[in-house]
């Protein structure tokens, strides 16, 4: 399917128009590759990369130290996307491996603030040391990221006919996390329904992810169906979370999406998780309610909502 692309340059109310229009109708869009510099890009593509060749006890070295934490690398089949959405889905572990670093990434000296909660979401990264730049490299590309979502926030909210700072107060101390994710050759396509990735929406505001050109990512439909996101090398595909669909009382969309394994060949990707602060109130917003309309969702706390859709997913 053919998806939006967003000039980052372009005058603001014609970035504001044009996710607009994506947002209420697929809630996916894209984003030129060139928002962010090229090096600093390929860099920590080729780290992920490298990290996913090491023989698998040297991977181990950085794995979650429990079920419950947030970031290293997590082996293949550990994982099942499909129970964010329904906990007591039954479905194959996702046919994939991944390495996830958070929110210290913005910052050498980010410390835990509040409540013991808190301290979850900013547990330490678990940094590998082989390859031995990717710390280096994972972090400079965290930080261009971070800066293209809090362009895109200010975006959102012109486009939802708010002030351009209106996010920012809840944007200032996110607790927002990055993936690499490596898809293994199969020698087969499976016959059990395993996937790459189960069918999930993202939950928090914004995901960049950068894929390479094997094809598998899928968007579900209005009516239910999958349509398949074609590779292109030159942009970011972009999707919103289900914090925007809560915020905009479902106006804009947070779209069930999947990776299937129809094309057997090595994938990887890389995912870019913005989230709101730990404290923020995801609530419906003053703009997104018709009168004598009533919003759709309470109002949830982001970061245990947060907790609770990832501590689901363990297989």
């Amino acid at each position: 399917m053919d998806l939006s692309v967003i000039d980052l340059n372009a005058p603001l109310a014609e970035q504001a128009a044009t996710m607009a229009s994506a947002c209420e109708s697929t809630g996916f869009f894209r984003i030129p590759l060139s928002s962010v510099d090229a090096s600093a890009a390929n860099q920590a593509w080729d780290d992920a990369q490298s990290f996913f060749a090491l023989p698998e006890a040297q991977k181990r070295m950085v794995e979650f130290p429990n079920p419950g934490y947030p970031y290293g690398y997590s082996p293949f089949g550990f994982e099942s996307l499909a129970k964010s959405v329904d906990s007591a889905t039954q479905t194959p572990p996702d046919l994939k491996e991944s390495l996830s670093v958070g929110p210290d990434c913005a910052s050498p000296h980010s410390q835990p603030k509040g409540t013991s909660s808190t301290d979850w979401i900013r547990s330490p990264s678990l940094w590998p040391d082989d390859p031995p730049r990717l710390q280096a490299s994972w972090t400079g590309y965290y930080r261009a990221l971070a800066g293209v979502c809090e362009h895109l926030m200010s975006v959102m909210a012109v486009a939802l006919e708010l002030p351009a700072d209106y996010f920012e107060s809840m944007i200032d101390d996110p607790i927002t996390s990055m993936r690499a994710i490596h898809y293994p050759t199969l020698g087969t396509v499976p016959t059990d329904g395993a996937l790459r990735a189960g069918a999930h929406s993202d939950y928090g505001t914004l995901t960049i992810l950068r894929t390479d050109d094997v094809p598998g990512l899928e968007i579900e439909n209005a009516d239910g169906s999958w349509l398949g996101v074609e590779p292109m090398a030159d942009t970011f595909v972009v999707n919103l979370g289900d914090s925007i669909a809560q915020w905009t009382n479902d106006r804009w969309r947070s779209t069930n999406h999947r990776v299937t394994p129809t094309d057997p060949r090595g994938r990887q990707s890389f995912a870019f998780f913005h989230m709101t602060n730990w404290d923020a109130t995801i609530e419906c917003l003053p703009t997104c309610l018709e009168d004598g309309e009533a919003p759709r969702h309470e109002p949830v706390q982001a970061g245990p909502w947060l907790m609770e859709k990832f501590q689901a997913t363990v297989t």
